[in-house]
């Protein structure tokens, strides 16, 4: 049961990394010369991370309304889910800000 489940969560886990936004540009995050535009591809990272909270958040709700159907690993995953993809997206964020703080500090 458990081994069933480990397996289907790297199952996800290696979908989500195939086609989540960091695997490549999107169609809506290329300009007109075919390069990925760096703000689209960091809203729409933006997007699928606040998806994921909103997902486990509706989760949680419905397994504290005891609807049938709601299962709590189900619950415990989404949760991690969104809390990993929540801690990329600031590190990330941290990157940026550290690559940023790095060119202001060049002298021309």
């Amino acid at each position: 049961m458990i081994q069933n489940d480990i397996a289907q969560v790297l199952a996800q886990m290696r979908n989500l990394a195939a086609t989540g936004p960091w695997s490549g540009a999107a169609p809506d995050a290329v300009d007109g010369a075919g390069k990925p535009d760096f703000s689209a591809l960091l809203a729409q990272s933006i997007g699928a991370v606040d998806g994921v909270q909103q997902q486990a958040r509706q989760m949680t709700e419905q397994f504290q309304r005891g609807e049938p159907g709601t299962d709590l690993a189900q619950v415990m995953v989404a949760m991690e889910k969104a809390s990993v993809s929540f801690e990329a997206l600031k590190q990330v964020r941290n990157k940026l800000v550290d690559a940023y703080q790095e060119v202001m500090r060049m002298q021309i």
